[in-house]
């Protein structure tokens, strides 16, 4: 059965197209096993009362929101995947220097499939 892991991040709207360095090597490992990496800038996403995509990350001035997700044949094979990642010695050479955004503002989960239509 498919699993998503999904990602909401804010990110600098000069490089919304550019998500961290984990994001990129997870879609470099992933290339050959995982079935889909997407990722998407906001375009209609709108400051909520109580909630939204904005406050979900606690959007600042110059940022802009980035969701993305990779989808794999299971959990399984995201586990396996993801430990590949976590192993890469290249990991730690893209981590170094300021992080793109601010972790602690990341939202991220795995996610089963539920439905397909």
């Amino acid at each position: 059965m498919p699993y998503v892991d999904g990602f909401i991040v804010a990110v600098p709207k000069k490089s919304s197209k550019l998500t961290s360095a984990f994001q990129r090597s997870a879609a470099r490992s992933g290339a050959n096993t995982a079935l889909d990496y997407r990722e998407w800038v906001a375009d209609d996403v709108k400051v909520g009362k109580l909630t939204s995509f904005p406050r979900s990350v606690k959007l600042k001035p110059g940022e802009t929101v980035v969701f993305a997700w990779i989808t794999y044949k299971s959990r399984a094979q995201r586990d396996k995947i993801n430990a590949k990642v976590m192993a890469d010695p290249r990991l730690k050479e893209m981590t170094e220097g300021p992080p793109p955004f601010d972790g602690k503002r990341l939202i991220y989960g795995g996610f089963e499939s539920l439905v397909k239509v």
